[in-house]
């Protein structure tokens, strides 16, 4: 059976690559958008539970726009969901992404300016001019030191979900103001430009080889329904419930309470 989460389709409405192994009423391309809110939740239905986030300038494809929802499929994960409507936007092409852990977003090119939205790590904006420390965008200002251009990378994955300790944990988040434990790995890993899926069941299917001997940093951590990432040798780093934030923890502490809150052992070691 097709994974509904990765499936675009919705019994009245399916992608036109499904037409041959979906039931649907109708069949269609789909129409290329992007969000244009800070953060919008990808929810399971209309008015329905949220199973990930995605931020501004984030491109999907629209399958269906019906009584104010929009069935979409995310382009960096095959997720796929339903949006307001109204958070989604004609195509802007993007040009920089914001590497900061977080930003804001200004009326002006002035950090004593009105600041309008704040704005998370992985953020992709469309600059349409540099100043001297902001650049302009059709929203607004934004710091010119928060921004990368679009194809450049990051080196270390675990030096990048260091810069979301001590963020909230939130339930299908993907945010510097709020994530969970598959969102802290797939902005991590994604940043770097290594392709990864949003949930920690897929990640554990689809990433890197099992691993052997000793952990090193960057490797990954898995239980059934949560994931980890070394941060050394000795400690990960993780977005859990039980402290309900990003944490630094000793991995052998985390082991040993895991196990004995009834989640079990670690069910794959990956190294990328």
């Amino acid at each position: 059976m097709s994974d509904p989460r990765l499936t675009p389709a919705n019994g009245r409405v399916a992608a036109e690559m499904l037409r041959d192994t979906v039931p649907a009423d109708a069949y269609v391309k789909g129409v290329v958008r992007q969000v244009s809110v800070p953060v919008a939740n990808l929810l399971r239905a209309p008015d329905g539970p949220r199973d990930r986030q995605l931020l501004m300038g984030e491109t999907l494809n629209v399958l269906e726009d019906r009584e104010g929802w929009s069935f979409v499929q995310a382009d960096k994960d095959g997720y796929c969901g339903y949006l307001q409507s109204a958070q989604i936007s004609a195509i802007e092409a993007t040009t920089h992404w914001i590497n900061a852990p977080s930003s804001h977003l200004y009326e002006e090119g002035n950090f004593k300016s009105r600041d309008q939205d704040a704005l998370s790590f992985g953020t992709k904006i469309a600059v349409i001019e540099m100043h001297a420390r902001f650049a302009q965008t059709s929203q607004g200002y934004i710091p010119r030191r928060h921004l990368k251009e679009i194809g450049e990378v990051e080196r270390s994955p675990a030096q990048i979900a260091r810069l979301f300790l001590g963020t909230p944990y939130l339930w299908g988040g993907n945010s510097r103001f709020g994530i969970d434990c598959s969102g802290l790995v797939q902005v991590a890993l994604m940043a770097c430009g290594i392709d990864c899926a949003g949930d920690s069941d897929l990640q554990e299917r689809s990433l890197g080889c099992t691993a052997s001997g000793n952990p090193k940093a960057g490797d990954l951590l898995f239980w059934k329904g949560h994931v980890a990432m070394l941060a050394d040798t000795k400690t990960l780093i993780h977005a859990n419930a039980h402290h309900m934030s990003v944490v630094l923890e000793g991995l052998d502490v985390a082991l040993a309470r895991i196990a004995a809150q009834g989640d079990g052992d670690v069910t794959r070691h990956v190294r990328l």
